[in-house]
């Protein structure tokens, strides 16, 4: 159950990565970011890797998507 949760969050904050790539949409990735923290802590309590792995490609898309717009300082 965890791992669909964890899937289902991981799914919907990967549609949002993918308008988070256009210009001037990148402050989407801060809202990005928490969210999937949680859908990969779901993955992480669930017995199935699945939802682990979505949710940390769609946070590493994410941290790239912020580290080439400046969003790091």
């Amino acid at each position: 159950m965890l791992n669909v949760l964890s899937l289902i969050i991981g799914l919907v904050t990967g549609v949002i990565a993918v308008f988070g790539l256009i210009p001037f949409l990148g402050w989407a990735n801060w809202f990005i970011l928490p969210v999937a923290g949680l859908g990969l802590v779901l993955g992480l309590i669930s017995d199935r890797k699945e939802g682990q792995i979505l949710n940390l490609v769609v946070i590493a898309i994410a941290l790239v998507r912020l580290s080439i717009g400046g969003g790091f300082i």
